[in-house]
């Protein structure tokens, strides 16, 4: 019968070879030149991403349905309502309106009441985090 055995000396010589080999790698210098409005674009997309994120907190949904009719959705609820963060979430196979980001349940509950004056379907949701 006959027996398979490792190759060590292979091995071993390869772990030496590249020990040797990663000491002497040294660092390149580097300079980046970015636009400065780069950084303003960055901290842009961090605030709507923040705003967008699924949390902790309640939001309304005022609408969901179609790309087109929730993006005319949208844009109408953000023209009659400057103070209120509003996003569309997909969730297959429809797009939904999320109003809001409030940290309790009585406060979502008072501005649902006043959105439903205009949007009847509005419901109070807590995303899930998954």
């Amino acid at each position: 019968m006959k027996y398979l055995t490792k190759k060590r000396p292979l091995n071993l010589f390869l772990f030496i070879f590249l020990f040797f080999n990663f000491n002497t790698i040294k660092a390149q210098n580097t300079n980046v030149n970015q636009d400065p409005k780069f950084e303003q674009l960055l901290n842009e997309k961090r605030k709507v991403n923040s705003s967008i994120t699924i949390n902790n907190r309640y939001k309304i949904q005022i609408f969901n349905g179609t790309s087109d009719a929730s993006k005319k959705t949208l844009i109408q609820f953000k023209k009659e309502n400057k103070n209120y963060d509003a996003t569309i979430i997909f969730s297959t196979p429809l797009y939904k309106v999320w109003v809001g980001n409030f940290k309790t349940r009585i406060e979502a509950e008072r501005n649902l009441n006043l959105l439903k004056k205009k949007y009847p379907s509005a419901i109070l949701i807590k995303p899930s985090k998954q």
